[in-house]
């Protein structure tokens, strides 16, 4: 008879923590970063707690990750710790040892419930290179449908959904920086299931507004969290 596998503690203590994909790293996938991660916690001695089971796994939860090839400065985690540390010293230690790009912002005590559950919406930021007249067109086209129907392959196969109705705004600037000229889009999107992202509601630009490909756009997540649904604005999910 297998041995019954040895039961692990519960975490005494249990921190959340925000970061950024900056750069390069933006391009990193969820499993090239939850690998980059738990090497980060081995150099920098976090006292983590395991799961129970024959092939135990340090205790953490990832929550709402962005796309690969997103950066973005509002990714959020959990992990159980198997002794109380101090939530500023563990940000400083393990930003010192992920690699740069990949960059701890803030780490705070879990208050109850569900990380995934306070996060109900984000706020993109799309950088065009292509003129604003354009540009605002397309977007006009776009916000006097009701539905604008996207199609994406994901790891269930092909998916149809509407890639309006989770756009809660849409704004349009133009963007002249000594990097970058043209058009800037900011997104509040609400998350639903399947999730739109921002590449989807550029394929409904496209598809209802006639808006051009002009390459690779540069997407950045500024915040995630909990939706005033009155004012449509982001809050901080992890304030108590």
């Amino acid at each position: 008879m297998r041995d019954q596998p040895e039961q692990q503690a519960p975490p005494v203590q249990r921190l959340r923590v925000r970061y950024a994909k900056r750069g390069r790293l933006r391009f990193t996938s969820h499993r090239d970063f939850s690998r980059a991660f738990e090497r980060a916690l081995v150099r920098a001695r976090i006292p983590m707690a395991y799961s129970s089971g024959f092939n135990p796994h340090p205790r953490i939860s990832y929550a709402g990750a962005s796309p690969t090839g997103a950066a973005s400065e509002a990714e959020y985690l959990e992990i159980g710790l198997a002794e109380t540390v101090d939530p500023a010293t563990l940000a400083r230690d393990l930003d010192e040892a992920l690699p740069e790009g990949l960059d701890v912002i803030e780490v705070v005590e879990a208050v109850r419930g569900s990380l995934g559950d306070r996060l109900h919406a984000s706020r993109w930021q799309i950088d065009l290179a292509l003129p604003v007249a354009t540009v605002s067109g397309a977007v006009e086209a776009f916000l006097a449908r009701e539905s604008v129907g996207v199609e994406r392959m994901t790891k269930k196969g092909l998916r149809s959904f509407d890639s309006r109705a989770a756009v809660l705004g849409l704004e349009v600037t133009s963007l002249d920086t000594p990097y970058a000229a043209g058009t800037r889009l900011t997104v509040v999107l609400r998350h639903t299931v399947p999730a739109v992202r921002p590449d989807d509601v550029l394929t409904g630009l496209r598809q209802v507004g006639g808006l051009e490909d002009a390459g690779a756009p540069l997407l950045t997540r500024l915040a995630q969290g909990p939706l005033d649904e009155e004012t449509g604005s982001i809050g901080d999910p992890l304030s108590t």
